[in-house]
């Protein structure tokens, strides 16, 4: 039996952008439409592509619905796939669990849900495939579901679809926790995985996938955001393949302004990091974090103004393209270690950031800046500080914003 699908996984309607201070309207539009354009997308090509079935791995909302749109919106689309005879088989995730999700719009009845308190197994009989699984019943889900799921059914196709973060991928909470061996053991032909936001395909035989998220919503979430697709030939995976359908990509661009003398050679140095990442969006709106690194003398200026230099990044990467926007700058460059080229022998010739560097490193300077900040505390007992307000990679960060200070107002008496 020949057939095809569509897997994919967090949609999450819904689900605000991260990280944007920007007022540009343009900007406002395109976020707030992205996600429901890029599943607006998705099920045109399940409709072009004439696939048998789509399968949604958990997290089709953010969260609980502030109102109905959204509900209504997803209703529109999945009816679409209906009048096409495409049905779907979807599991809850942990951001659409049963107990999240207090209202509700009826959905088509080519719309399969998945129950919370069993794994369940849907039957497509005249392509003989079987897909099991399991719905979300809370938002933590700490069981291993996997090892509830049925036995595959002999002769078919078996489709696992879990929502898991499967040998405890990083950055995603552990919810329905598992391993590839537990996966394996099903004796499924593909299993359907959902939660992680970055595409991986974990296994080859029996083919285990995470499609990653259909559009990213913070800069932790860079790179290419699609579905994938399945061909099925004679009861054997064919080809999968990727459909990417973002409508704004999230990119972190890093330029090593070492050697850097002036801002006419650093800004050529930025401007070429983020046409590169321009030609590679082909198209797509791009928004970025610039990460400026590098031992340059241009140091100490990129670090007095940097709202300055922020606007100078974006004006350089407006004349690459207008369809792109700055999230944030990281300064990130180093002084060279040295003396100040100058012919004045006085200890004005000095380069401050060179003498500082084992001053601030030293054993002795950090013990009384600890001391400091202990007797700071101590001047506020009730109240509900952070518990990491006083760690050590605190107490390195003031030391280097003190030092930064010391060399801007060197540099401000200088000038």
């Amino acid at each position: 039996m020949n057939f095809s699908f569509i897997h994919t996984a967090d949609l999450h309607l819904g689900s605000p952008f991260v990280g944007l201070s920007s007022s540009d309207q343009e900007l406002a539009r395109r976020v707030a439409a992205a996600s429901r354009e890029a599943l607006e997308d998705l099920f045109t090509r399940a409709i072009d592509f004439d696939v048998d079935f789509v399968v949604i791995a958990g997290d089709v909302y953010d969260g609980d619905w502030k109102d109905t749109t959204i509900g209504h919106f997803f209703n529109r689309q999945t009816a679409r796939l209906e009048r096409e005879g495409i049905p779907v088989y979807l599991i809850r995730g942990n951001h659409d669990a049963e107990s999240v999700i207090t209202s509700a719009v009826t959905l088509p009845d080519s719309v399969h849900v998945f129950a919370t308190r069993a794994a369940e197994t849907f039957r497509i009989s005249e392509l003989k495939v079987a897909l099991h699984g399991r719905s979300f019943a809370n938002r933590a889900v700490q069981d291993n579901l996997a090892r509830s799921y049925p036995p595959p059914e002999a002769g078919w196709f078996n489709i696992g679809v879990l929502h898991t973060s499967c040998d405890g991928r990083p950055g995603h909470a552990n919810y329905a926790p598992c391993t590839v061996q537990d996966l394996i053991q099903r004796g499924y032909q593909y299993w359907a995985l959902g939660h992680v936001h970055t595409y991986e395909q974990v296994n080859e035989q029996p083919r285990i996938v995470f499609p990653g998220n259909l559009q990213g919503s913070n800069i932790r979430e860079c790179g290419a955001k699609g579905a994938v697709l399945v061909r099925v030939e004679d009861g054997e995976i064919a080809e999968t393949s990727r459909l990417l359908v973002e409508r704004i990509c999230w990119a972190s661009i890093s330029a090593d302004l070492t050697g850097a003398s002036n801002e006419s050679e650093a800004f050529d140095i930025i401007r070429e990091a983020i046409a590169q990442e321009v030609d590679a969006a082909n198209g797509i709106p791009i928004i970025f974090r610039m990460t400026l690194t590098g031992m340059t003398a241009l140091h100490r200026s990129l670090h007095s103004a940097p709202e300055r230099v922020a606007d100078e990044v974006l004006a350089t990467a407006n004349h690459c393209s207008d369809l792109i926007w700055l999230e944030s700058i990281k300064l990130e460059t180093s002084e060279s270690v040295g003396l100040v080229a100058s012919d004045d022998s006085s200890l004005a010739s000095l380069d401050l950031g060179s003498m500082l560097c084992p001053l601030l490193a030293s054993p002795e300077v950090r013990s009384e800046a600890r001391e400091a900040l202990e007797m700071i505390r101590g001047k506020f007992p009730s109240m509900d500080l952070p518990d990491d307000l006083f760690a050590e990679d605190k107490l390195i960060g003031l030391l280097e914003e003190a030092r930064e200070a010391l060399l801007s107002s060197q540099m401000n008496v200088e000038g």
